[in-house]
């Protein structure tokens, strides 16, 4: 008698984020840029170049912020990652997805610093004794294939998170549909931002938008 294969390991990276089953405020939707203002000039304070990455293409989870250089080496010759830098890092790039969740009109709640909120992420905290000693300083290389994608995928976001504004006006409803995508690449960016920045996993990210 076969057994069933065992579930697979869920990816040591996750986001999610509670659909508003509600009637969304049509006003704040309106208005939202003008709202997401000082989120958007508190992240860019942090991450210091204005919430682009170091490659000067956007990104939605901080990453020109975390402690990287400093963590790579760590990783390099101490084989050690620092706690208060990954909490940083974890913290920074919390902010950043509540700051595009808000963004994006998926949730209407004002990004908060600490609080959670509705925008769920969970990186787990990393084994430095079990990460490979040289692999960080390739990763991002090896992260090409999916910021590429990502890219064009985050272009396809704006247009989406545009008719989803239309709609909200409209229905007061943000389309199912259109909040799963955007949610899906948020979280995929996660997941390669977890694998190349915050290295606080080996594992090769899948190429999905799904949890």
């Amino acid at each position: 008698m076969t057994q069933d294969p065992s579930p697979p390991t869920p990816y040591p990276a996750s986001l999610s984020v509670d659909y508003p089953d509600r009637q969304l405020d049509r006003l704040s939707s309106l208005l939202r840029v003008i709202w997401a203002i000082p989120g958007i000039i508190l992240l860019a304070l942090l991450s210091g170049s204005g919430g682009e990455s170091e490659e000067g293409s956007f990104s939605f989870d901080g990453s020109s912020s975390l402690v990287f250089l400093p963590t790579v080496l760590t990783l390099l010759v101490l084989r050690k990652y620092p706690r208060w830098w990954f909490d940083w890092n974890v913290a920074v790039t919390c902010f950043s997805y509540r700051v595009s969740s808000f963004c994006l009109l998926l949730r209407d709640e004002m990004p908060a610093l600490e609080e959670e909120q509705s925008v769920h992420v969970h990186v787990e905290p990393p084994d430095a004794s079990r990460l490979h000693r040289l692999l960080p300083l390739v990763k991002w290389l090896l992260a090409l294939p999916h910021i590429v994608i990502l890219l064009v995928l985050t272009i396809a976001v704006f247009i989406v998170a545009v008719c989803a504004w239309v709609a909200i006006l409209f229905t007061g409803r943000y389309p199912r549909s259109m909040f799963d995508f955007n949610v899906g690449v948020l979280r995929w960016w996660l997941r390669v931002s977890a694998y190349a920045f915050l290295l606080t996993t080996d594992r090769y990210p899948p190429f999905s938008l799904a949890e």
